[in-house]
């Protein structure tokens, strides 16, 4: 599990980039450029970093779950995922 620390700066991230998406694609389309320059550098969306939605880990993430490799195979044994099914031939 990561440090508590590491998922709210994400979490802070995430909202900053959501807040200024609006305004970025505005400049970029009027390519003002140093107009970008002064925004934060945390609103810029190529900072984020996927991280599981359990535990916060930032390897071995499923995009389509949501959920890092580990906590998919633990949750799937467990059979709260539906669909998913151990493999056996």
């Amino acid at each position: 599990m990561s440090k508590k620390s590491i998922i709210a700066r994400q979490l802070k991230r995430e909202k900053m980039v959501e807040k200024y998406q609006d305004i970025r694609l505005k400049l970029k389309k009027e390519g003002d450029y140093d107009g970008l320059m002064k925004l934060p550098r945390n609103a810029s969306p190529v900072r984020l970093k996927n991280r599981c939605g359990l535990t916060g880990r930032p390897k071995g993430y499923m995009r389509r779950f949501g959920i890092s490799r580990y906590a998919f195979r633990l949750m799937a044994l467990d059979g709260k995922i539906p669909g998913i099914v151990k493999a056996s031939w």
